[in-house]
C-alpha cells in the first residue's frame, strides 16, 4: 500500500467517523424527544386528574423535599394550629376570577408546618372564634407550588403560594406545596368559609406532544440524510 492510498483511507475512515458521530447525535436527540413525548404524555395524566380519596398528608409527602408527581393534586386531610396569616394577592380560581386569598401557616406537630388557602382576603374576619391554640382539622387538595410571582413580598403579603418564600419567616420543616382547602373544622364543628375553585391544571412540560413525535421524525430524517450523503456524493462522482 503506498503512501498516498494510505493517506486517502485514512481520510474515508476519519469522514466515516465524523458521518457515524452525527447521525449518532441526530438519532440520540431523537430518542431524547421521544422520552420527552412520553413524560409529556404521563404529566397530562397526572396534571389534569384528581384523585378524590383524602389520605393524610404526611403518608405521601415530607417536609422540605419536592413533592412527588404522584402527590401532586390528591385529596388530604390534616390537623394542626395557624401560627401566621398571609395575604397573596391577585390569585386565580378555576372560574378565572382574580382576587386576593387568605393562606394561613399551619403547624403540624412540634416542627412541622405547610401553607393553606383558606378563601378569599375579604371574608379573614369571618371566624373569629379560630384562635392560635386551636387544632383546626382540613381536608383539601395538595397543590404543587406556585414559581411566578404575583406580588412583592412584604410585612404579611406572600408573592407566591410557596413555602420557600416563608423560609426565612418561621422555624418550622416546612412541606412543598400548599394545600387549596374545601373544609376546616374544629371538634367537629364546622368552620362557614367561602372555599375556592383550583385553577385548571396544566402541565409543566411545555409543548404538545404531537409536536414532540414531529421532531422526532425530524431529528431522525436528518440522521438518515447524513449516512445517505456520502453514498449520494459518490454516486454523483461516478
Amino acid at each position: 500500500m503506498t503512501l498516498l492510498t494510505r493517506k486517502a483511507l485514512i481520510s474515508r475512515i476519519a469522514q466515516g467517523l465524523i458521518v457515524l458521530s452525527i447521525a449518532a447525535i441526530f438519532f440520540c436527540l431523537g430518542i431524547w424527544q421521544l422520552d420527552r413525548a412520553a413524560a409529556l404524555k404521563a404529566s397530562l395524566i397526572t396534571a389534569t386528574s384528581v384523585d378524590e380519596k383524602v389520605v393524610p398528608l404526611e403518608s405521601i409527602s415530607v417536609p422540605s423535599t419536592t413533592l412527588a408527581p404522584d402527590a401532586i393534586n390528591r385529596m388530604v386531610n390534616v390537623s394542626g394550629h395557624y401560627v401566621a396569616h398571609y395575604k397573596a394577592p391577585d390569585q386565580i380560581d378555576g372560574k378565572g376570577k382574580m382576587n386576593d386569598w387568605e393562606v394561613a401557616l399551619l403547624q403540624v406537630g412540634t416542627h412541622r408546618g405547610i401553607l393553606v388557602v383558606r378563601g378569599l382576603w375579604s371574608d379573614r374576619l369571618l371566624n373569629p372564634e379560630v384562635q392560635g391554640s386551636m387544632i383546626i382539622n382540613i381536608t383539601g387538595q395538595l397543590r404543587a407550588h406556585q414559581d411566578v410571582d404575583r406580588a412583592q413580598n412584604s410585612q404579611g403579603v406572600i408573592s407566591r403560594l410557596d413555602s420557600a418564600v416563608i423560609v426565612s419567616l418561621s422555624d418550622l420543616d416546612l412541606f412543598d406545596g400548599y394545600i387549596l382547602a374545601n373544609s376546616e373544622s374544629h371538634k367537629g364543628t364546622e368552620l362557614g368559609r367561602i372555599r375556592l375553585a383550583p385553577e385548571k391544571l396544566i402541565s409543566r412540560i411545555p409543548g404538545f406532544y404531537w409536536q414532540h413525535l414531529s421532531y422526532v421524525v425530524i431529528w431522525w430524517l436528518m440522521a438518515g440524510v447524513v449516512l445517505y450523503l456520502p453514498f449520494y456524493r459518490r454516486k454523483v462522482g461516478t
